[in-house]
Order: C-alpha cells, then structure tokens, then sequence
C-alpha cells in the first residue's frame, strides 16, 4: 500500500526535493541541545531588516567546541567539548555529549552572524524579501 503526500498532487510539479526535507527532518527529532527561534522585527531607523535568531543553549561550550556551518540550504550547528581532565564529579547533571543540530532554510536566507553569550548561542538570520516576478511566456503557433 503506497502512502498519498499532498506533493502526489498533479498541480505540485517538482517539490520531490521539499517532501525529501520533510520526512529527513521528521526523523531528526532529537531534543538536546534545547533551542528557541524568534522573529526579530526590521528596525527602519536604524536600517536592520527583519531577521530571525535561533538560540541554542549550550551551556559549558567554548567558542572553541562549537561550529556553526551552512551546508548546502542547511544551517548545522556541531558542538563538541574535549575531556576537562581529571575531574572527580559527585554529580554530573550538566550534560557534555556532542550535538549536531540542523535547521532547514528557505532559499535565500543567510547567516549574519553568530553569538556566545552566558551559555546561549545565538545564530541571526536574514530573510530576504520575496522579489514577485511576472514573466510572460509566448505562445508559438506552428503555421
């Protein structure tokens, strides 16, 4: 029995690579580290446009333990601290395992920057203004 996605409709032509996106990011459904994503709105003032920031808590990284990369449309984060020594823990409830978190973007968008501040990376990003184009398309008729 074959499964119907809304991109088997006949008016959807060529979103087999987004229905490949969706179902990759539904089996990625790891939740460490945790993370918020904000909508930062544009400032006319001060000539900011509008941009979104993810924040990821990462508490006991360094700058130095952490990577933040775009790969293709894709914004991976890596994070992965080397041995502290010889610690001798009573408790370790802060964790220290490495993480790849990836975030999928729109065509288009890009990274302005990247943050580490008191234990949370920030990463911005702007999404450009969708530009409408109209183009007409002739119609040849064979004589």
């Amino acid at each position: 029995m074959s499964r119907i996605t809304p991109f088997t409709s006949p008016l959807m032509l060529g979103f087999d690579a987004m229905e490949k996106t969706l179902e990759r990011i539904a089996k990625g459904n790891d939740a460490y580290p945790p993370y918020n994503i904000e909508r930062i709105r544009s400032n006319d003032a001060a000539g900011t446009p509008e941009r979104l920031r993810i924040t990821l808590a990462v508490a006991g990284f360094s700058d130095e333990d952490l990577d933040v990369t775009t790969e293709e449309n894709q914004l991976v984060i890596r994070g992965r601290q080397g041995e502290t020594g010889e610690r001798d823990y009573l408790h370790r409830g802060i964790a220290a395992r490495q993480f790849q978190r990836v975030f999928v973007l729109a065509e288009g968008m890009h990274v302005s920057g990247a943050e580490l501040r008191n234990g949370l990376l920030s990463v911005d990003l702007i999404r450009p203004e969708p530009v409408r184009m109209v183009k007409k398309i002739n119609i040849s008729v064979p004589e």
